[in-house]
């Protein structure tokens, strides 16, 4: 290996330098910090808009949020002309402690090709210019400290209102109908394992959970026509596998499966009158946080956190459902749910209009 000649090693050096000095004219100016704070701005100006538009489509639950969002725009109302005069304070200071190290970095690349003459001159804008980057970065520190709270504020609401998001979009695509008066909670993607492992065949699709129901729709693109094992057609398959009123919803126990237990799983049990025993699904969420929504969804926890309320008439017409059927006198144990306008006797298979 060819040893580097005292030209060469203070070439090498002065390179990185003047980047290092080029990276700093962008970075004293704190622009990475002011990108930041209007990208804050913004999402903190979209979230009533956001909020407004999935109140228009039906999402009834959690009327804390307006309040929410309110508090979060009255806090950086607040907070905002501070961070920004600090900004500019910070900014400005250190675009006057640049202009000295580009005027010396100037110099340094006359006397360049003499290294022995500009050696010193290099170490001692060396030594500025890592200080200069320390207080630059220190700056970088102390404004992101002043936003961070809100920030973090904000990005937890988002992540509320994108699940939510989610949620509606899937509705509005579903090939069934909700009951009448009947709200979404939330929907996940989830695959039903119809033998507890799960396997390749088993139907894709979403999870939804209302505040009546629990609904598992097959929504995938399965392989039509292989030639050597490679997939050629694709056929889109949608549509209702199985529901099951949320009342009877007798146990939810969360799993961490698969290899790297990385996969969130539920096993849930009904009680009887429900279409199956138990289900097992592999969701693409927290499982211990549904386990909270579901038996949430049970105890009727969410009509307290109601926006948009319910019209008392439907609520008039379940108390007003019969305890027995009139055509055979049987006892009627199947849940009554909101919006429903008739039921079917298990035993004699009369319909009993409500």
């Amino acid at each position: 290996m060819t040893t580097p000649t005292p030209q060469q090693e203070f070439e090498t050096e002065f390179t990185s330098l003047q980047a290092s000095i080029h990276s700093l004219q962008h970075d004293v100016r704190l622009n990475n910090a002011r990108d930041a704070l209007e990208r804050l701005d913004a999402d903190i100006a979209a979230l009533s808009g956001r909020l407004a538009a999935l109140r228009s489509q039906g999402y009834a639950f959690e009327k804390t949020l307006e309040e929410e969002t309110g508090q979060l725009r009255a806090e950086w109302v607040s907070t905002e002309p501070g961070i920004r005069a600090q900004l500019e304070t910070q900014s400005a200071a250190l675009v006057a402690e640049l202009r000295p190290l580009e005027t010396q970095l100037n110099q340094l690349a006359i006397h360049r090709a003499n290294p022995s003459l500009a050696r010193p001159m290099l170490e001692r804008l060396k030594t500025s210019t890592q200080t200069l980057t320390s207080k630059t970065e220190a700056a970088h520190r102390a404004i992101a400290s002043a936003y961070q709270p809100t920030s973090s504020k904000v990005s937890a609401l988002k992540w509320r209102l994108e699940k939510i998001e989610w949620t509606m979009k899937q509705l509005a695509e579903a090939s069934f109908p909700l009951l009448a008066t009947e709200s979404a909670i939330r929907a996940v993607k989830a695959v039903w394992c119809k033998e507890v492992k799960e396997r390749p065949e088993d139907p894709d699709g979403v999870l939804y959970l209302t505040d009546q129901r629990l609904i598992f729709e097959q929504k995938e693109e399965i392989a039509t026509k292989k030639v050597l094992f490679i997939t050629t057609a694709r056929e889109k398959v949608q549509n209702l596998r199985w529901q099951a009123p949320v009342a009877l919803i007798e146990e939810v126990k969360p799993s961490k499966q698969g290899w790297l237990k990385n996969e969130d799983h539920l096993e849930i049990r009904f009680e009887s009158g429900a279409p199956f025993e138990s289900v097992h699904l592999h969701i693409w969420q927290d499982g211990n946080e549904w386990m909270q929504l579901l038996n949430r969804a049970k105890t009727r926890d969410f009509d307290q956190t109601r926006a948009l309320k319910i019209d008392p008439a439907a609520e008039d017409k379940v108390k007003a459902a019969p305890s027995q059927c009139p055509a055979c006198g049987a006892n009627i144990t199947q849940p009554v749910l909101r919006g429903m306008d008739s039921l079917q006797c298990e035993y004699c298979g009369f319909t009993i209009r409500l």
